[in-house]
């Protein structure tokens, strides 16, 4: 394949993957899961895992590292989704902190033996 093509690939793909990581970090840092769409990121994790499948038997390295990066993306983003609702769901309930849920269950385990 001819450099200059190659070139305009990777770099489309460099601008995809920084462009969905910026989102990700964003959501991240919003630190709420509302408005976002669990289906979003099933269908992302989905499409891309065929895409990158596809890219590997087509022999296309471009979209098999970006369709790879996009997989994990999405794993992530569903993954920070998941966590700021299971977040905002235990401040509904007035649950105490992850750690001192963690430190409790430790301290009974102890106790235990």
């Amino acid at each position: 394949m001819n450099p200059g093509v190659e070139v305009i690939g990777w770099f489309s793909s460099l601008v995809l993957v920084l462009t969905l990581a910026r989102q990700v970090l964003r959501q991240w840092q919003e630190g709420s899961g509302r408005g976002e769409s669990t289906w979003l990121f099933v269908g992302q994790l989905t499409a891309s895992t065929g895409f990158t499948f596809y890219s590997v038997l087509v022999g296309n390295w471009v979209f098999v590292v970006t369709n790879a990066l996009m997989f994990l993306t999405a794993f992530m983003g569903i993954g920070i989704v998941m966590a700021h609702r299971r977040r905002d769901a235990c401040r509904e309930r007035d649950c105490p902190p992850r750690s001192a849920r963690i430190h409790e269950a430790a301290r009974a385990r102890t106790q235990a033996v």
